[in-house]
């Protein structure tokens, strides 16, 4: 099938290539002009395992184009799918106002029977909002129809997590539509993974509750880790006992510094937001932010429980990114606990194995190291803020023997305890 992805974001770069390599002609549409030149040449705007390969492969089949003309892209494909970015607005609202443009775009461009696809996460009703721009734009009297399927992508991950999904999501009206969308996933479907055909606006729905459930475990696990601390449990254990229980599941139950990146934050936002004009008030979901935002201070709080003031000490950071196998630093809990030691009066080197010229970005007035060790050098403490393998491997003794002060803060829980107390270390891990 011939398909346009319109944005080459992290969503719409990783479909248009993964849809190519399902077989069918795809056009990746951006207006960004410098990033389609370089998407041309085979760079990638992002960090992501194994998307590379594919999109050379792709490339070099003729089943894979890179372009700025929207109009163009729009009239030569039968599936549109839209994957252009949906940012927080004023109240924390997802802004749709890109998918609209591209909506009106759509209308006007109108020369057949088409599938809109909803890629970008939006509010329940965007879907029908999305309709009706189409209709008042187009020229010509044209069957179309708009279809939602949301994302399931994990940063680090993607490309498994489309050709291996959980599941498919697909909400649409007609038979037709339905049919369309079976095939373009049939490829996948066919090595026993789930479709599920719904309406549109439970499709709508099932991302933003699929999110923010997934929060809900991390704030949980991270306020039953508060509790771990006070009576002397610890928390990896506790989680361990829990995830054994089938109808809980072991995942996402990691306590650590709280949620980042660009979803869990701005789903939960808008979700609140959604129910806050519907007259709901989320009583859960709001204490899952509130959780996860007071998660991001508890490592500067265990600093100050050591040395009293920070006031001139030397302070490495192992980790910048959200989570590790990525570069993106969007909602990044680095950004607020580096600011913060900025605030105590402490000096800053950092280090992060791919994410480190994003952080130069937000993060400016600190230093960067170019390996854990370099950044471990003359510190009076160690924050682990990334689980990056990389750190899991280190020579620790090598790491204390460095250190002007051997403290670690474990905000991952990734060593073991006792095995850093017996190497001298002052250990302070999340719960433990």
């Amino acid at each position: 099938m011939k398909i346009a992805v319109i944005g080459t974001g992290y969503v719409g770069l990783v479909v248009g290539v993964c849809l190519a390599d399902l077989g069918n002609e795809v056009f990746c549409i951006d207006v960004d002009e410098s990033k389609i030149e370089s998407l041309k040449k085979g760079v990638l705007p992002i960090y992501e395992p194994g998307l590379k390969d594919i999109l050379d492969i792709n490339v070099k089949e003729n089943r894979l184009f890179f372009t700025t003309d929207l109009r163009m892209g729009i009239k030569m494909s039968e599936v549109i799918f839209i994957a252009v970015g949906t940012p927080p607005g004023a109240n924390h609202e997802a802004d749709v106002t890109a998918v609209f443009n591209v909506a009106k775009v759509i209308g006007e461009c109108m020369n057949g029977y088409k599938i809109i696809v909803n890629k970008s996460t939006v509010p329940v009703g965007t879907g029908e909002m999305v309709k009706d721009v189409i209709a008042k734009n187009m020229k010509g009297d044209y069957e179309f129809d708009v279809v939602s399927n949301p994302e399931f992508l994990r940063e680090g991950t993607a490309v498994k997590d489309f050709t291996s999904p959980d599941r498919i999501i697909i909400g649409a009206e007609t038979e037709r539509a339905k049919k369309i969308m079976q095939r373009i996933y049939r490829g996948i479907v066919r090595t026993g993974k789930p479709l599920m055909i719904t309406d549109i606006k439970s499709a709508e729905m099932i991302k933003y509750a699929s999110n923010s459930f997934l929060a809900t475990k991390i704030s949980f696990i991270n306020e039953i880790a508060r509790l771990c601390e006070k009576v002397g449990a610890d928390v990896k254990e506790v989680a361990k006992g829990m995830g054994l229980d089938q109808r809980i599941g072991p995942r996402f139950l990691q306590a650590g510094i709280g949620f980042g990146g660009s979803c869990f934050p701005k789903d939960v936002r808008a979700l609140i937001q959604k129910g806050k004009e519907n007259n709901i008030e989320f009583k859960i979901i709001n204490a899952v932010e509130t959780v996860n935002y007071e998660q991001r201070f508890i490592p500067v709080k265990k600093l100050k429980e050591i040395f009293g003031s920070l006031n001139n000490l030397r302070i490495g950071i192992w980790g910048l990114s959200f989570k590790p196998k990525t570069d993106d630093m969007r909602e990044a809990p680095s950004i607020t606990i580096i600011n913060e030691l900025k605030k105590e009066g402490a000096d800053v080197i950092a280090f992060d194995p791919i994410a480190k010229e994003n952080a130069k970005k937000i993060l400016k007035d600190i230093e960067y190291g170019n390996t854990p060790y370099e950044t471990a050098k003359n510190c009076n403490a160690l924050l682990l803020l990334t689980e990056w393998n990389e750190f899991r491997e280190l020579d620790m003794i090598k790491v204390k023997d460095l250190m002007k002060n051997p403290v670690l803060i474990d905000c991952r829980n990734i060593y073991e305890k006792e095995e850093l107390i017996k190497m001298g270390f002052t250990y302070r891990g999340i719960g433990r």
